[in-house]
């Protein structure tokens, strides 16, 4: 296993690593990992069990029938579910007026998570301010200007620079009391508020099932890209508690899992 830790820059030295070691099948978690592992060989199969937007990523072309060595798990663009992110926040805390959203280019998806986040603010009455974050520098402006504007909540979309910045991004949230909904649950094991979004667990089991038929003889361009199957809410009821939210009792019903 290989980790490029969110920094984009390392993906293509690690996928040359693993080619010289010449492995029968690359497994890639993101759309950057799966870019970089096709610039690198047009040849070793490619499964990818992260990508958000497979055809605006430019992984293939065609979701049904995959045309070159890549194929694999897409989380589902933001048309499907990002929409959610926001209207979750206003339902554990239906005082927000105004909310930030924390993004990434790096995300092919990210401008459709953004659009379909506008929508939702207009339906729910609520200000949207976007913020666009891709290193460290960019990230660090941008939570100043959370800190400092009218921002009673926050969204984070979904990019492998997020992922790495979980820490950072869960303490930002606490430390300003700002309500907070993340893509993935493993911010909220870490402490923040609560998340929704494809199950990337499920995702990469999926993907395990796809790898096993390729080395069985089955060809990257027989088996179609696959949409998430599950959407998984989690909940931080200490968070909630700190921050003097009470969920409602039908919020904690559709929850998957709850972290006392």
């Amino acid at each position: 296993m290989r980790f490029a830790l969110g920094r984009p820059e390392q993906w293509p030295a690690l996928i040359d690593e693993l080619l010289r070691a010449r492995v029968d099948v690359l497994v890639v978690g993101s759309t950057i990992g799966a870019r970089a592992a096709l610039r690198a060989t047009s040849s070793v199969p490619i499964v990818f069990a992260g990508a958000s937007d497979p055809v605006a990523g430019g992984i293939v072309t065609d979701l049904a029938r995959p045309e070159r060595n890549a194929t694999g798990f897409s989380l589902g663009v933001g048309d499907q579910f990002a929409g959610k992110w926001l209207e979750l926040l206003t339902e554990i805390a239906p005082g927000i007026a105004h909310a930030a959203v924390l993004w990434s280019p790096s995300n092919a998806a990210a401008t459709r998570f953004v659009d379909r986040l506008n929508e939702a603010a207009r339906a729910l009455h609520v200000d949207l301010a976007t913020h666009q974050a891709a290193d460290a520098r960019e990230l660090d402006a941008a939570l100043a200007r959370i800190a400092s504007s009218a921002a009673q909540g926050l969204v984070v979309t979904p990019s492998p620079f997020a992922q790495s910045q979980r820490d950072t991004l869960v303490g930002f949230a606490r430390t300003r009391r700002l309500p907070a909904c993340y893509f993935a649950e493993e911010f909220v094991d870490a402490g923040g508020l609560m998340s929704y979004g494809p199950s990337f667990e499920d995702s990469y089991r999926r993907a395990a099932g796809y790898a096993a038929r390729i080395l069985e003889g089955a060809k990257p361009r027989d088996l179609p890209v696959q949409q998430p199957t599950r959407f998984d809410l989690v909940l931080n009821l200490a968070t909630a508690r700190a921050l003097g939210l009470k969920p409602p009792q039908a919020l904690l019903l559709r929850a998957e899992r709850v972290v006392e």
